[in-house]
């Protein structure tokens, strides 16, 4: 098994959403010894935005491009070529503001390329990202799950399933805001999530 983990949190330290990620994959790796594990910290490495500069690199055709549009595309590059290279996807995603941090955005920006992880055919767009498991790690301040407050799972069902990326797990920390009772209950509730994914 070759486990990418990616942590969205803006935090470098303490992320509720790291703490339920890193549960995943150290109950993944005690099921598969020997798996390889490769961490990309959106906090410690940030990718850069998708602005008008990467826009007109992306579309330019790979003979015309500066050497600051190579460098630019070249960073994307690494991004799906790290997705392409794992079967297991583990995702850690505090909710901000009622969506996902912008961090998370940029990453999904970065994967999302039309030929390479996903393509248009006659019959609809269809997903090259195809075969992988993903785990979403959601850490949350207050109650959302199966309410229409959640904006955070319709996105992410929807733009993963177009880059192919179907089989998807969601494991709830919720109501962490609301006192250490909560707090408590809510990792809980994520090893209980846990536990039925991976049954």
């Amino acid at each position: 098994m070759n486990i990418l983990q990616i942590n969205a949190s803006a935090r470098r330290e303490g992320a509720n959403s790291t703490r339920v990620a890193n549960t995943i994959v150290a109950r993944l790796q005690a099921a598969h010894p020997g798996g390889r594990l490769t961490l990309r910290d959106l906090a410690v490495t940030p990718h850069p935005v998708l602005d008008e500069a990467a826009l007109g690199a992306l579309f330019t055709s790979a003979d015309q491009r500066t050497a600051a549009q190579c460098a630019r595309v070249a960073l994307d590059d690494a991004l799906i070529a790290e997705i392409q290279a794992h079967d297991t996807i583990v995702l850690g995603v505090p909710m901000y503001n009622f969506g996902v941090p912008v961090q998370l955005k940029s990453w999904i920006d970065a994967i999302a390329r039309a030929g390479v992880t996903f393509r248009y055919t006659e019959t609809g767009p269809e997903g090259l990202l195809k075969g992988k498991k993903v785990y979403v790690a959601l850490a949350r301040g207050g109650l959302y799950r199966d309410t229409a407050n959640d904006s955070q799972v319709p996105y992410l069902k929807s733009v993963l399933g177009f880059l192919g990326l179907s089989d998807v797990n969601f494991i709830y920390a919720e109501g962490l805001a609301m006192g250490a009772e909560a707090a408590e209950k809510a990792f809980a509730q994520a090893d209980a999530d846990l536990d039925a994914a991976l049954a």
